[in-house]
């Protein structure tokens, strides 16, 4: 009875939410002002951390503001739109250039040159011109494909529609942020919450006519994909945008030292308020282009550049409680359950402590007055402790030995490379059999980098979780989709559109089959190293039912602390079972081999000693760019070891023993023609 009437509340708080949710957006007619809006999204967030049974899909926690319009198709782009790595300091900042130096083989006195640009806070978008003609406008999307604007990106005034100039490339993609000027926006504040929504709206219109009263600016900064581009650095490109007809941000400026890097940072941050549009930080691009070639990305961010994000917001609040959560890896986080406070216009009413470590070196108990800090996308986090205005009867929070969601004892592995215990406590169960680890084993499952099912959000795990429809990966492949149509908040085209993005996931590539797994230490990129040299999943399984994994420590970047990880995933049963289930349900498509071609196909490489002028990183890069391929240890499958200065005695002497052909770098090179 009792649950009947918090359903009754919460329904009708999620119906009020929908209608200023429609009125906010879809008609640009706010009913209530902002601080109305975002209690009752805080009311809403608290009444379902409060009670689990509650669930909308129209909650403000799976919903963000309005769905794109149907009426936009999605296309892909020619070269992905890579998010940013963040950086909050100058210790940040002297360790991203640190770990550039390092992939050069650069020593520390060699002088980095930066462009560094304002990070506009608006929406990013991506123009396609071909013969000097804009062809065709994409939002960002999910940074492989994006929302064809077009039509609306062709009402903005500083988008150039034809360039009729010599040095205009044949193909180009040109990048950048569309945003309102502050100053215009006090037109449109009876509409719009802030510029960036004022932009993000107007965009996604379905009538350009209606975009085209909206005073959209566009700033250009980078480029996709190119064809005839003539330039050999940043700044140059920025000239040369200038030249074409595009705007650039005027406080775009080269900087050569950390020092002066953190110099212009300050000096932009005090003339923020004068600014006549928002920015958040500032991007530092490595200015040659020939060194961003060099470094490559990582995952899903360029090595070659990183955002400086403006200082924190902070603010003073009291802990409610201390919950411990679970991931699928075990950890135990301990999340402060805070007196929710207004953050930098984000209502916060959780807090992250990081580690029992962090509780015991910071004394935090519950109670605690606390200063809390939120920088840019950071999960907010405790500063530190008020001790004055600590309660007289105040405990010390003690940190569970076992793990509350299924009892299994807490450890605390050993680290080989520190020699002492990790800051971490970790339920010691292999997984499914913790109620807790299985439902994030799953979200991460059904994650954007793993088997990415649209709709399949976190929310939608946990509640099939409650509802004992889900229990293991492979049940998502099998589920009562006549059940689902009767649940609240479901109907025949939700479900419809459900069913056809699991079917669509039903065919994987291997890696992502591989990192879906959750197996702890295998991320992304050991995923894609694992289905690189074991080509596909019957290798995989074979591996398992052999017990052979020790053969994975000849691959390069796989160590001792993967092989060990994989094979406890596989002395769980549980997880043999869905290995073998999911094998039957889906079609895991074999690792190819992207390019056959090189100088170096088929050949074997082994690095010892220091190089001379190039990383060990780099040139394990140009090694797999032509082709080859890096093993890790000297065997009979060895073709060829690379010395440089100061090589490994023992490396040498058991090349030589194998008959193995020994090369100093300058020999190896020539091979590279």
């Amino acid at each position: 009875m009792i649950d009947e009437k918090i359903n009754q509340k919460y329904i009708k708080k999620i119906k009020l939410f929908q209608k200023y949710n429609k009125h906010y957006y879809n008609l640009n007619n706010p009913l209530v002002e902002d601080h109305v809006f975002d209690e009752l999204k805080s009311e809403i967030l608290n009444l379902e951390k409060q009670h689990d049974f509650l669930y909308h899909k129209s909650s403000p926690k799976t919903s963000v503001g309005f769905k794109p319009s149907k009426s936009f198709k999605k296309v892909k782009h020619s070269v992905p739109m890579l998010s940013l790595s963040n950086a909050f300091n100058k210790d940040d900042l002297l360790n991203f250039e640190k770990k550039i130096l390092n992939f050069l083989n650069k020593e520390t006195n060699f002088l980095i040159e930066y462009s560094a640009e304002p990070k506009i806070d608006g929406i990013s978008a991506s123009l396609i011109f071909k013969k000097g003609k804009f062809i065709a406008g994409l939002s960002r999307g999910d940074g492989k494909e994006g929302e064809d604007i077009t039509e609306n990106l062709k009402t903005i005034k500083d988008i150039p529609k034809f360039i009729n100039l010599k040095n205009f490339p044949d193909e180009i993609d040109i990048r950048g942020e569309v945003f309102i000027k502050n100053s215009d926006f006090k037109k449109l504040r009876d509409k719009f919450a802030n510029p960036r929504n004022a932009a993000s709206g107007s965009l996604r219109q379905k009538d350009p006519n209606e975009t085209k009263k909206i005073p959209l600016k566009f700033i250009a900064y980078t480029f996709g994909y190119e064809k005839g581009l003539k330039v050999k650095t940043q700044s140059e490109y920025l000239e040369e945008l200038k030249k074409w007809g595009f705007k650039t941000n005027p406080l775009n400026k080269k900087i050569k030292t950390i020092d002066d890097l953190i110099k212009n940072y300050n000096e932009i941050e005090k003339r923020r308020g004068e600014i006549d549009f928002d920015i958040d930080g500032i991007v530092y691009k490595i200015n040659d282009f020939k060194l961003q070639k060099r470094l490559g990305n990582v995952a899903n961010a360029p090595r070659w550049a990183i955002a400086h994000k403006f200082s924190a917001n902070s603010a003073v609040s009291k802990i409610e409680n201390i919950e411990i959560q679970i991931g699928r890896t075990g950890a135990l986080t301990p999340v402060a359950k805070i007196k929710p406070v207004n953050i930098g216009g984000v209502v916060v009413s959780n807090a992250t402590l990081h580690n029992e470590e962090e509780i015991n070196r910071k004394d935090i108990r519950i109670g605690d007055t606390v200063l809390i800090e939120r920088a840019g996308d950071v999960i907010p986090h405790v500063i530190s402790v008020d001790f004055k205005l600590r309660e007289k009867n105040s405990k010390k929070f003690i940190f569970p030995q076992t793990c509350p969601s299924c009892g299994s004892k807490t450890v605390k592995d050993y680290n080989i490379t520190t020699k002492k215990e990790d800051a971490v406590r970790r339920c010691s169960s292999e997984g499914f059999e913790c109620e807790k680890m299985a439902i994030e084993k799953i979200k991460h499952f059904v994650s954007k980098e793993a088997f990415n099912i649209e709709g399949f959000g976190k929310k939608i795990v946990e509640n099939f979780w409650n509802l004992k429809l889900i229990r293991l990966p492979q049940d998502i492949f099998k589920l009562d989709f006549v059940k689902i149509e009767r649940l609240d908040g479901w109907g025949k085209q939700s479900v419809a559109n459900l069913k056809y993005s699991i079917n669509l996931r039903k065919t994987i590539p291997f890696d992502k089959f591989i990192y879906s797994l959750g197996i702890r230490h295998i991320g992304l990129e050991n995923a894609k190293t694992i289905s690189r040299n074991l080509k596909s999943l019957k290798n995989f399984i074979t591996f398992s039912k052999k017990n052979t994994f020790d053969n994975l420590i000849n691959i390069d970047g796989i160590g001792e602390t993967q092989i060990n990880s994989i094979k406890n995933f596989f002395k769980n049963d549980t997880n043999l079972n869905i290995l073998y289930d999911l094998e039957k349900i889906l079609k895991v498509k074999n690792t190819e081999i992207k390019r056959t071609d090189g100088l170096l196909n088929n050949k074997t490489f082994m690095f010892t000693g220091k190089l001379l002028n190039m990383s060990r990183s780099e040139a394990k890069s140009i090694i797999e760019q032509n082709s080859g391929s890096i093993v890790s240890n000297v065997t009979k499958k060895l073709d060829y070891l690379i010395v440089g200065e100061k090589p490994t005695s023992r490396k040498v002497n058991t090349a030589k023993n194998l008959k193995i052909k020994i090369l100093d770098q300058s020999a190896w090179l020539e091979m590279l023609k």
